[in-house]
């Protein structure tokens, strides 16, 4: 059973770009803010409203319409048979590609034209970004149960299987269900709880990390060869999509086929969010923190102060596919870009859920992925059907957070149970809100409902580009996210154990532990412990033994020099209750040590 994923608050071995296993699992407690101007609502035709429980001068951002297109396509990619002309030579453009436009220039001027344009999209994003994502083999079968589905595989004159685990609720199916990335994805139990299966879907078994881009391994690879050029993202897609395949069999009483979710957080949320770009079979995508590589627009990424660089990205696994290597360092020649991948999932159900504590994931980019690609939702009249949530309290990365569990369930409701009609919002954090006219040099259109001319005519007279949104420089955080160079392993490589618990002094007791190491640095997280009383404010003293150095820290305040090292706690984490704990982490230079860590509390 995979229960509820986010109970222990952090996710060991998700962290998207290697800084990490159990990354900020203090947070950063930072006020909540959202970025509501009323310029910025109504040159987007948003309305403000306040959300019910949300912090004095927070709002949302309604929808753009109301319209009620949720139903996922009966099919993976409904744009097979449009014909797509020779994608021709990338053109430089520092701005975000305009979604509207077609290859030969023209711009489509009814949302029947989108079907076509949008596999336009698909095919530029496989060539310069994912690799290619094969559709459905010639032989795909299986088994669904309450407990698990199996999926075999055969094509190419090679064969493949893998499997997932099934959590159904209680009674009689068909269910619809939410594939989970690795069980790391929404709160399961909030999925659970509102009515929908759980499937717990292992992206690993699908394609491995680890493994050098000329010898990938699993399922997909050994169907489509270990020197596939098709990155991880897109091979796990492809295993998701296998999994719909099996769940669409005839005689299924278990799951329901056309009311299917993604999630994942981390790596998990980019994978998960390549899986619903990918399959229009899919009605509701739920990717979390998935940072570089993920919904962030890559422009950006390359912008953005303490964000994981592609580069980064690129190399610590083949994630992305291989062509990617060659913009990593110059995301501008790409003729794509996120906002498009968000665009492609439209108009089915989107949440996307971001953490603006944490600057290595690039929450600021992500906004603008999200704005933009709602200008795609809302040309098409399903403004309603996107969300975006950066507005948390909490710095943890990957932790349950109440903020987003009324906008799940709403989510579930509506593209999955299909029994609400709940409109999307945008809570957007003032520690990470992009300004979108900074990005974009295009208009949203005016499309028609009526089918396209067999001519192409004139664009409309498009809506005014939005104002510039008030874009306030973002709070910095006091402990900004690092970005190490160099190849980071997604899981620790052996490294020295947790040191044995530190000295006590006073009332408190501080533990440093290893939790991910790379060339030339490492991560470390200090689990501060009170004893039988609480305390309220705590110190952690040590002395590093080789030289070593701390980097960036985040959830506490440091001083000493040299070797000495002193942390105090930060305003929000001073208080622990009896026997209870908080932790801070750090990033440090040289060869990564445990010392024996003293803990004082006033």
């Amino acid at each position: 059973m995979i229960g509820d994923i986010f109970s222990s608050g952090v996710r060991r071995g998700l962290f998207s770009g290697g800084v990490g296993r159990g990354l900020f699992s203090g947070g950063t407690g930072v006020r909540r803010g959202l970025v509501v101007a009323a310029v910025a609502a109504l040159s987007l035709g948003l309305a403000v409203v306040e959300i019910p429980g949300g912090d004095a001068g927070a709002g949302a951002l309604a929808p753009w319409s109301a319209q009620a297109a949720n139903a996922a396509a009966g099919v993976e990619d409904e744009g097979a048979d449009c014909p797509v002309p020779d994608l021709g030579q990338p053109v430089s453009n520092s701005r975000l590609p305009d979604p509207f436009k077609k290859i030969n220039g023209q711009r489509i001027t009814s949302k029947s034209d989108w079907r076509c344009r949008r596999e336009e999209i698909k095919k530029q994003a496989e060539r310069y970004i994912y690799g290619e994502k094969p559709g459905k083999p010639a032989g795909v079968t299986g088994t669904v149960s309450r407990t698990s589905i199996t999926v075999n595989v055969s094509a190419n004159g090679r064969s493949s299987s893998f499997s997932a685990s099934v959590d159904a609720p209680s009674g009689n199916g068909p269910f619809p269900a939410v594939i989970v990335y690795g069980g790391f994805g929404a709160d399961t139990a909030t999925i659970k709880a509102s009515g929908a299966a759980v499937i717990s879907y292992d992206p690993f078994s699908v394609g491995r990390e680890g493994t050098p881009r000329n010898n990938k391994q699993g399922a997909f690879y050994s169907i489509y060869g270990s020197s596939s050029s098709t990155g991880l993202l897109a091979a796990w897609a492809w295993g998701v999509s296998r999994i719909i395949d099996v769940i669409e069999q005839p005689g299924g009483s278990i799951l329901k086929a056309d009311a299917t979710g993604v999630t994942g957080c981390s790596r998990y949320g980019k994978g998960a969010f390549v899986a619903g770009v990918f399959d229009q079979r899919i009605a509701l995508t739920m990717p979390i923190e998935s940072g570089s590589a993920g919904v962030p627009i890559l422009r950006g990424i390359a912008q953005e102060s303490g964000a994981q660089p592609l580069s980064s990205a690129y190399s610590e696994q083949p994630w992305l596919g291989d062509a990617f290597g060659s913009f990593t360092g110059n995301p501008n020649g790409l003729p794509v870009d996120t906002h498009e991948m968000v665009g492609m999932i439209a108009p089915r159900g989107l949440f996307i859920m971001e953490n603006p504590h944490v600057d290595w994931l690039g929450a600021q980019s992500g906004s603008v992925a999200a704005l933009a690609g709602a200008e795609i939702y809302k040309a098409l009249g399903a403004g309603d059907n996107i969300s975006y949530w950066s507005d948390v309290q909490d710095g943890t990365h990957c932790a349950s957070r109440s903020e987003w569990r009324t906008p799940l369930q709403q989510n579930i409701q509506k593209f999955l149970l299909k029994t609400g009609n709940a409109p999307g919002v945008f809570r957007i954090s003032s520690r990470k809100s992009g300004n979108l006219s900074q990005w974009k040099d295009w208009t949203t259109p005016t499309l028609s409902d009526s089918n396209p001319s067999p001519s192409p005519s004139p664009s409309p007279s498009p809506s005014p580009s939005p104002s510039p949104s008030p874009s306030p420089s973002p709070t910095r955080s006091p402990s900004p996210s690092p970005s190490p160079s160099g190849n980071t392993s997604p899981s620790p490589s052996p490294s020295p154990s947790p040191s044995p618990s530190g000295g006590v002094s006073g009332a408190c007791s501080a533990t440093i532990q290893v939790v991910n190491s790379w060339s030339g640095g490492w991560q470390g997280e200090v689990t501060v412990r009170a004893g039988n009383s609480p305390i309220n404010g705590w110190t952690v003293n040590w002395t590093w033994p080789g030289g070593q150095t701390i980097t960036q820290i985040w959830g506490g305040v440091r001083s000493g020099s040299g070797s000495t090292v002193a942390v105090r706690n930060e305003s929000w984490n001073g208080s622990v209750a009896a026997n209870g704990s908080t932790t801070f982490g750090f990033l440090g230079s040289g060869t990564a040590a445990t010392p024996t860590a003293t803990c004082t509390s006033p």
